[in-house]
């Protein structure tokens, strides 16, 4: 499978454009990354360029956190965080909607995003073709990190084993998503020997949250979710525990990825890590929303390890991504 960055965005999107400074112009080392960037020190992703005339570094910060669910919610939640990047690294930071991966993706691409977080399935199309440097992720306050994909349906739907799911619907978020799309794909393929089109028909919801309420008010027979996302929605009384029976658990998959643009200034760079190691979740929204699926803290996470098995699934599907 091919993912091309272009047709994600959709005809109605603004084109991509270029970055300031080519890594094409250098001999060096990129692997799967984008021909823009190098990777000298083999971490799998974009090196901060050498020439200072190549950083960008703007007046005003923009931060936008993946668009799983609603973007209103998440707006109220980071506030204060905002505020703390602010206050540590001396520039004005606002957090920017997305209502797509796929437009996340192509603000950071061209230049308009600086910092993110970018869901699990997107990180590696993030690091690739936008220059993304993700360093951290959220965990509980003992350390534990990350969710499962869970397929679900609702009570009475006659679907009480994967098999079931065969010859009828299967909701899926978008072919960016992990687990709303890219694990349960390879897991069905090589468990089940079930493929979508063939075995089933694949509808995709856009969101994590709109396949959970799609199942729980019975417009999808079945879909796969990231349960750190239903658990949430359980938890503000979007949907009721009882409204949706989990028929398949997958192991633990990283969760999203925060980061960087790979060209603003190493100072700044440093200054937007400390802010994110620095803030204090007592008492702010941040934490009451993510305390609901057990988040409490930044932790320091690299690429290259932590999304080992995200690109072994993407791998598995035959998965390649086309930045242009």
């Amino acid at each position: 499978m091919k993912l091309d960055l272009k047709l994600l965005i959709g005809a109605s999107a603004i084109s991509l454009m270029s970055l300031t400074g080519t890594a094409s112009a250098q001999d060096c080392p990129r692997g799967d990354l984008d021909d823009r960037f190098c990777d000298v020190d083999g971490d799998l992703v974009a090196d901060i360029p050498t020439d200072p005339n190549e950083w960008v570094d703007p007046d005003t910060l923009i931060f936008a956190y993946t668009p799983v669910e609603d973007p209103a919610v998440y707006r109220d939640a980071w506030v204060e965080f905002m505020d703390h990047m602010t206050e540590v690294t001396g520039k004005k930071a606002v957090i920017f909607p997305v209502q797509s991966n796929a437009a996340q993706i192509e603000a950071m691409r061209s230049g308009r995003l600086h910092i993110a977080g970018f869901n699990t399935g997107s990180n590696p199309l993030a690091v690739n073709c936008a220059g993304f440097r993700p360093f951290t992720i959220m965990a509980s306050a003992d350390g534990h990190f990350g969710y499962e994909m869970e397929i679900i349906t609702y009570p009475g739907s006659g679907i009480e084993s994967i098999e079931d799911i065969k010859g009828g619907q299967l909701a899926f978020s978008s072919p960016t998503s992990n687990s709303g799309f890219k694990a349960p794909s390879a897991i069905l393929k090589g468990d089940y020997d079930m493929i979508a089109d063939r075995d089933f028909e694949p509808v995709f919801s856009g969101k994590h949250d709109n396949t959970v309420l799609g199942v729980a008010n019975k417009d999808y027979p079945a879909g796969a979710v990231a349960n750190s996302v239903m658990n949430r929605m359980i938890a503000r009384d979007v949907i009721k525990p009882d409204q949706v029976v989990s028929i398949y658990k997958s192991q633990t998959f990283p969760t999203t990825g925060f980061g960087v643009v790979y060209n603003l200034p190493p100072d700044l760079q440093e200054k937007i890590i400390e802010a994110f190691f620095t803030f204090d979740w007592d008492g702010t929204a941040l934490q009451a929303e993510f305390s609901k699926s057990n988040e409490a803290q930044f932790i320091e996470m690299n690429y290259k390890d932590f999304w080992d098995v995200i690109r072994k699934i993407d791998a598995a599907n035959g998965v390649s991504y086309a930045c242009e």
